[in-house]
């Protein structure tokens, strides 16, 4: 089997391609037409930017895994005017091939909104019996949000102080709702990223997503629910170096001498100045 294969095997395995949303784009996107000569890395980032793209130039590596697709609509051509696709020529021209595991690796048991949870419950194991699903519960492998019921119920400033050093944020964005007290959130229903489709109508004390459209918040709110705002891709960054060892021990057999590393250049597109 080759390198390829044998990667996007070893991803397949940790989260299944069937486990994504229909509307999504996963799986291998690009297949570069030629080996790179001793390139034994795989580099993880959230987006093809072209600074990772540099990156991946600069060091040994073979294959991207980018958790954002570096191709969603269809392309009608191919050039180096746009950042995106220059990237993707680049990758292709140098033998590195890319892979995007999006909302497979969200809905799979143990991945990305998981991980989340586990934030929220102050870094402890939360029993299965108190995480359920959001949306269709694929097969028992996962839905693309959660539920988490807390066993005894939090204040939504011990909420934000999780949150922030489970995420490494000195600051978050928030929305309290009257209907509610913030002395007693019971639940909070989570999805990473951008989560608002998802999130609206939830039963749930607490909305936690990485970013919602204006009317979105504002009608969350209006129906009675806290929102928790904490920047896109900061809700799905620090899973990589989680992703990193699912993929260390699914390959240590068939590829020993493979390094996998987190990308150094990849971060959240916006500061608070």
């Amino acid at each position: 089997m080759s390198i390829v294969k044998t990667i996007c095997a070893a991803l397949e395995r940790i989260a299944p391609i069937r486990l994504a949303e229909k509307w999504d784009n996963v799986g291998l996107l690009l297949e570069a037409p030629l080996t790179r000569p001793q390139a034994n890395r795989i580099l993880l980032t959230i987006d093809l930017t072209p600074a990772v793209v540099t990156e991946a130039l600069d060091t040994p590596t073979a294959f991207i895994v980018s958790y954002h697709p570096t191709i969603f609509h269809p392309l009608k051509s191919l050039t180096l005017s746009n950042p995106l696709q220059a990237s993707i020529l680049r990758c292709a021209t140098a033998g590195i091939s890319v892979y995007s595991p999006h909302t497979s690796l969200d809905s799979f048991v143990g991945g990305i909104n998981d991980w989340l949870c586990l934030g929220l419950n102050d870094q402890a194991v939360p029993k299965s019996e108190h995480i359920s699903y959001i949306g269709e519960d694929k097969e028992g492998l996962g839905g693309l949000g959660r539920i988490i019921t807390f066993p005894h119920p939090v204040s939504m400033n011990e909420l934000q102080r999780r949150v922030k050093a489970h995420l490494k944020l000195e600051h978050i964005q928030v929305g309290y709702t009257a209907a509610r007290d913030l002395s007693t959130v019971r639940s909070v229903a989570v999805c990473a990223g951008s989560g608002g489709s998802v999130l609206l109508g939830v039963d749930a004390d607490v909305y936690f997503t990485g970013e919602m459209a204006h009317h979105e918040v504002l009608a969350a709110l209006g129906t009675g629910h806290n929102v928790l705002l904490c920047g896109h891709t900061n809700t799905e960054r620090g899973f990589l170096p989680v992703l990193a060892e699912h993929l260390k021990r699914q390959l240590t057999n068939e590829l020993p001498n493979f390094e996998i590393h987190v990308s150094k250049e990849d971060h959240h597109p916006l500061a608070i100045v």
